[in-house]
């Protein structure tokens, strides 16, 4: 597994509270019982605490410290329902609707969260990607200057002089068919995030082109897009429009764009869309044998993340630790 030896050490610094808004889940379970082993991650589990207790004690997890919040019978209920009312009086938001809507255990530990009871959220073990973005959008909303919540992946593998190989990929889970100033917007994002996994970013921007080569809408879009986050970013090399093995290859980079700074050593990749950025990271992941850390989402208030939901318990451990470290 991936080192995460820097951000253990930063939790514990600082403890975070982090909410599991799957509580009753087997495999957030173990994740909360090998957390609370430790003293860097503080997990506050949602659902009724008998059935916790009881699937704990069936499947042998030590869950004995961990807060247990049922928001079925919280005692701060109310105060949770006005302020929700309150942050969506605009959207036409009463108290009877907020009872309706907080009884979810999304938008409750996103309320959490934005309460100041726990410090960042990770949930959709068993539910979908737009479940967790969607409260968190409403609740949280995006930092001052971003428009859009974007994610990456953090890709990694050892390598034969026994470091590992790290790379970040975006936007591969979130946004569709991002605009040219969007792929901006996550190239900043994801550049920030890149950082914080110890990759000294070089960013490509990738297309089906090398800086002229191929023609045509997408390819545009690409290539301004590059251009932009360049003048934006100038302290970080970035290049594009760039082909895959133009990015990564170096004698590949050398005939394509021979001399360029980012070419052939690029290790931070934004995708033009989803459908490229999705695909992408898993032919790294499945056939490049690397372990894939993500969707980590980018741009909000407040670190909110999404699990898969074939995720088993270390991956649940894993994100826990990035979504803390992150917050």
């Amino acid at each position: 597994m991936f080192g995460f030896g820097d951000m253990i050490s930063k939790l514990k610094k600082s403890p975070k509270r982090i909410v599991f808004t799957e509580g009753e889940d087997p495999r957030i379970l173990e994740a909360a019982s090998r957390l609370l082993a430790s003293s860097f991650l503080h997990p506050v589990l949602l659902g009724n605490p008998d059935q916790i207790q009881e699937v704990a004690e069936e499947a042998g997890f030590n869950i004995r410290g961990a807060e247990i919040i049922d928001p079925e019978n919280w005692d701060r209920f109310e105060e949770m329902v006005d302020e929700f009312v309150e942050l969506r009086k605009a959207k036409g938001m009463t108290p009877e609707k907020a009872r309706i809507t907080l009884a979810g255990a999304n938008y409750f530990g996103t309320m959490l969260v934005k309460m100041g009871v726990a410090d960042c959220l990770l949930g959709g073990a068993t539910y979908s990607t737009a479940d967790t973005v969607r409260p968190a959008l409403q609740i949280i909303k995006t930092k001052p200057g971003n428009t859009i919540v974007s994610s990456c992946f953090i890709l990694v593998r050892p390598s034969a002089t026994g470091e590992n190989e790290v790379l970040a990929m975006a936007d591969c889970a979130i946004n569709i068919k991002p605009s040219e100033d969007e792929l901006v917007e996550i190239c900043g994002e994801t550049i920030e995030c890149a950082k914080v996994f110890g990759v000294d970013p070089k960013v490509a921007f990738l297309s089906y082109s090398t800086l002229g080569s191929g023609k045509g809408e997408e390819v545009e879009k690409v290539r301004s897009a590059a251009e932009k986050a360049k003048a934006k970013y100038p302290n970080t090399p970035i290049e594009g429009e760039l082909q895959f093995d133009a990015a990564v290859a170096p004698r590949v980079a050398r005939t394509k764009c021979p001399g360029n700074p980012v070419a052939g050593y690029a290790n931070t990749f934004i995708f033009p869309d989803i459908n490229a950025g999705n695909i992408g990271y898993k032919i790294a992941q499945r056939m490049g044998n690397f372990e894939a850390y993500g969707p980590i989402l980018l741009g909000l208030n407040a670190q909110i993340n999404d699990l898969s939901r074939g995720c088993n318990a270390l991956e649940v451990y894993s994100m826990a630790i990035i979504t803390a470290a992150l917050s």
